[in-house]
This record gives structure tokens, sequence and C-alpha cells, in this order.
């Protein structure tokens, strides 16, 4: 099933604040110019229509949170979700994930990395573009401060394995640990738009949670 056309964003609506393009972001990035305050910050990689974001950004606002999304027409959805909320501690960057990862984010500076069905690549000759490969999950570890946390999640069980194999293999990351699915208490109470549509399909979901040891050497 594909991708329902998104609404149109209100042209009045200001996404300065909430809206940036990678390459006008200064390296390195500097959550504290942004945001205005010294927070913890999270990163999603992969916002989609910016569910997560919304929620996580008024759910917690003593966090700051930056959304990844490749897709501009996605990250400008997203960014206009958090325009009309009025949150001020998330923006949405559209660029790739994997330059901000290697580029822009300094050492033990993120609390959490969350990466949430990102794309599975099906062909075997495009599985090297999957997001969850060594040299980003090695940034992951890099960026994560001792304790972070990196959130994973698909409705792919060989890409969940894959990866669960691959970070064993190239991290020093502890899990995986389980994370129990929870009863929805609401129609949009799921972490995102596609946990939504594929739990009310009945589909399974693979959940992990990793840990970056407090004394990790990093790689």
């Amino acid at each position: 099933m594909g991708r329902r056309a998104l609404r149109k964003i209100d042209p009045n609506l200001d996404l300065s604040f909430h809206y940036r393009e990678l390459p006008n972001i200064p390296k390195p990035f500097q959550a504290e110019v942004i945001f205005g305050r010294s927070a913890p910050l999270e990163v999603e990689v992969g916002s989609g229509k910016g569910l997560f974001l919304r929620r996580a950004a008024a759910g917690t606002p003593d966090v700051d949170f930056v959304g990844l999304e490749i897709a501009q027409k996605y990250a400008r959805f997203s960014a206009a979700g958090l325009a009309k909320l009025g949150v001020r501690n998330a923006i949405v960057i559209h660029g790739d994930a994997q330059l901000f990862f290697a580029e822009w984010l300094l050492p033990e500076s993120v609390q959490a990395v969350h990466v949430y069905f990102p794309d599975p690549w099906w062909k075997k000759r495009h599985k090297k573009r999957r997001v969850l490969n060594e040299t980003f999950l090695k940034n992951v570890q890099r960026a994560l401060r001792p304790e972070g946390r990196l959130h994973f999640w698909t409705d792919v069980a060989e890409y969940f394995q894959t990866t669960i194999e691959l970070l064993k293999n190239t991290t020093s990351l502890l899990g995986p640990f389980p994370v129990p699915e929870r009863p929805a208490e609401n129609d949009m109470d799921f972490r995102t738009h596609f946990e939504r549509r594929v739990r009310l399909q009945g589909g399974t979901i693979y959940r992990a949670e990793f840990v970056k040891p407090s004394s990790s050497v990093l790689q």
C-alpha cells in the first residue's frame, strides 16, 4: 500500500524555525544555538509525517528534538505540524541522516537516536542503501552519550535480525533489550503513522533498544 497524498500546507504558516536545510546548518551542529538553551538532545532518522516528533516534543518539553527527513515534501509537512502545534523544542532538517551523523554531530552529544520503520530496500542489490549500515551505526555510537539509547523498530523480520547482528559485530552497544507493545489508548496513540497502519492491519512489529555503555570507548 502506497502513502496517501499529504494535505496541503497553509501558505501563511511560518516554517522558518521548524524547517531547515542541512547544507545551511553550521558545522558542528550546536543545539544550544538553535533552541536557545542547553537541554538533552534526541534525533529521529526518517521523520515521515512527523507524528513521533509532535508527540515527543509536546510530551517532553525539557528535551530538544531534531528530525532528519530526506524527502523534502515530508520534511516540510512534518515541520508544518510542529509549527501548528507551537512547540519550540523540535525542528526538522531536510537532508541525509548519514551525512548529519558523520559530519555535523559532535561525539557524545545525543541522548537518544530513534529509527522507526526505515526503508527496507527489499531487492538484494539495493540493500546497501539501507540507512542502518556499518558506518552509520558506528556514527550513532560515537554521537550517543554514555548510557544513551538507540531505538529501532521495523515490520521487516529480516531487516531486524540483520541489524541486530550488525550492531553486535560492529559496535559495543548493549542489547537488544525488548520493548513491549502497549495497547493504544486512542486512534492516534502510536509512535508513528506507519506503526498505526501496521498494527491496524494486524501486522507484526519488531522493536529493540540498545544502550551505550557508560565506560564505552569511542570507535
